[in-house]
């Protein structure tokens, strides 16, 4: 420890209080406390980075329009596509079947990473030794 160390260490030392500011003190600052107290922004109040301008406040009624808007375009696409021939029931047996083969995707990916790592390769190689393809 330097000299300078030293003496910063005893002086802080000195400073500190072993117990609870009295009355008389609860007013006065530490400026070792808060070193940056010269500057005006450390006391002002809070002001949240996300600023909301005029321009971005909805009223409730418009939120409420623009939902209803927005309803009314998802029904007439569920229209077309009822029109085209699909169903409710087979979209969603056709979601519920790719989230199965994406369980199972991740799974094999899994593996192969396991198996490249046990191989000490990537699993780049082990596409190609099994004859997979790398967009699959």
């Amino acid at each position: 420890m330097s000299a300078n160390e030293s003496n910063e260490t005893s002086s802080v030392s000195s400073n500190c209080h072993a117990s609870t500011p009295k009355e008389s003190e609860k007013g006065k600052k530490d400026p070792k406390r808060t070193p940056l107290s010269h500057l005006k922004k450390v006391h002002c109040s809070f002001k949240s980075p996300h600023h909301v301008t005029e321009k971005a406040k909805v009223s409730h009624e418009g939120e409420v329009a623009e939902l209803q808007r927005r309803r009314e375009q998802l029904d007439s696409e569920i229209e077309q596509l009822e029109a085209e021939g699909y169903k409710v029931e087979e979209l969603e047996h056709h979601i519920k079947k790719l989230h199965e083969y994406n369980d199972i995707k991740d799974i094999g990916q899994s593996l192969l990473g396991r198996i490249a790592a046990l191989r000490g390769t990537t699993t780049r190689d082990l596409y190609t030794q099994f004859d997979l393809a790398l967009d699959d």
